[in-house]
């Protein structure tokens, strides 16, 4: 059994959180007042998700406490990649893929930490955020194998840098779209990682994610999406009425976060499918 590290559970928190955080410098770059005002309104809804986000000393204990094993079949399947020709999905997904990097990393998985790599690499040129992720980031990768801390800090400045790319050019709903498919994927797999240790202190850690929920419902509604991308917040607002139900509930099993369960799964494997999905089923 490979011993599971600090940084699996809710993977999204630990690497969004900085590049989030510390794109301040590059809004200087913006002129115009309105989207200068734009960025930082979606720079502190972004915070505001982290900052409800459980205490990261929190969920290494549980980790240690619940001895959580790696599966792969928790994560996006990098063959999945050539699905994603639309601007929205190449975003969700450069999220999603992102945390499957952090998570397949912090589980010591080099080949598949590659193959992930290789995923954001391939979305995030595609999205013009290539200079994030250049030769010389992925040779710091191969040198630092061996550092899981030091991975995940590279991993992170590739990811501040291509916010701070798409901020500049006046993209900050792209930026949005990606964190939301990394919160998404982040809640998915702790669901399913739930399911295997089925721990009451693992299940309240969930439902208290309601909180970081709310303000990216917020951050996303202020986002400029195309129609036929906006049910990413009415799936989003269907998952929050889950926990608002969870929340009120004593019990803390998984019979408390099945419904959170269940609209996450829907919601997530929308993402993955590339738009292929039958909005009316």
């Amino acid at each position: 059994m490979t011993k599971p590290s600090f940084k699996i559970f809710l993977p999204f928190l630990v690497f969004f959180f900085s590049f989030c955080n510390n794109s301040e410098k590059n809004d200087e770059n913006i002129v115009d007042y309105n989207t200068k005002q734009a960025v930082q309104e979606t720079k502190l809804n972004a915070q505001n998700v982290f900052n409800s986000m459980p205490d990261r000393k929190l969920i290494l204990k549980l980790i240690e406490d619940n001895k959580i094993e790696y599966n792969p079949d928790f994560l996006n399947d990098p063959n999945s990649l050539s699905k994603y020709t639309v601007e929205f999905y190449k975003a969700a997904n450069l999220g999603i893929y992102g945390s499957d990097l952090s998570i397949a990393n912090s589980f010591d998985q080099t080949q598949e930490s590659m193959v992930f790599l290789k995923c954001v690499n391939s979305l995030a040129a595609n999205i013009g955020v290539n200079k994030a992720f250049d030769q010389v980031m992925f040779d710091r990768m191969e040198a630092n194998r061996a550092n899981k801390d030091s991975t995940l800090e590279i991993i992170t400045g590739a990811f501040k840098k291509a916010d701070e790319i798409l901020k500049v050019n006046n993209r900050p709903s792209t930026s949005a779209v990606i964190l939301a498919g990394s919160w998404v994927e982040g809640l998915y797999v702790s669901c399913q990682m739930a399911k295997t240790a089925n721990g009451e202190k693992i299940i309240k850690t969930i439902i208290d994610q309601n909180e970081s929920l709310k303000n990216l419902v917020i951050m996303l509604e202020a986002s400029d999406l195309a129609p036929e991308t906006e049910y990413i917040v009415t799936d989003l607002k269907s998952i929050k009425d889950a926990f608002n139900v969870a929340e009120t509930n004593t019990v803390h099993n998984l019979e408390t976060i099945k419904t959170i369960t269940e609209k996450v799964t829907l919601l997530r494997n929308k993402l993955i499918s590339g738009g292929t999905f039958n909005l009316k089923v």
